[in-house]
């Protein structure tokens, strides 16, 4: 998958979205093949190795302050956010 970010994402950022995409993979592999045991290792493995670090670091995410969460949002997109209630 490419990457259009003008910034690199930190850490904590990187760990949150890989386990996004793996959740939403593993999720879609649930539906389609409920049975699957590859699928339910992967998932087993990742809450049994991942999953502690990842709720870390949303949690590192969630805590960060407003201005510094637009920052980071403007660094990634390579573009500055309006302030809320500015015009367009």
């Amino acid at each position: 998958m490419p990457r259009t970010a003008k910034a690199p994402l930190d850490a904590d950022e990187e760990r949150v979205t890989h386990a996004h995409r793996l959740l939403v993979q593993l999720g879609a592999a649930l539906v389609c093949q409920p049975f699957d045991p590859r699928t339910h290792d992967r998932l087993r493995r990742f809450l049994a190795d991942d999953a502690d670090d990842v709720l870390t670091s949303l949690e590192a995410l969630r805590q960060r302050p407003e201005a510094e969460l637009r920052r980071r949002i403007s660094a990634l997109a390579g573009h500055t956010l309006l302030p809320v209630g500015g015009s367009a």
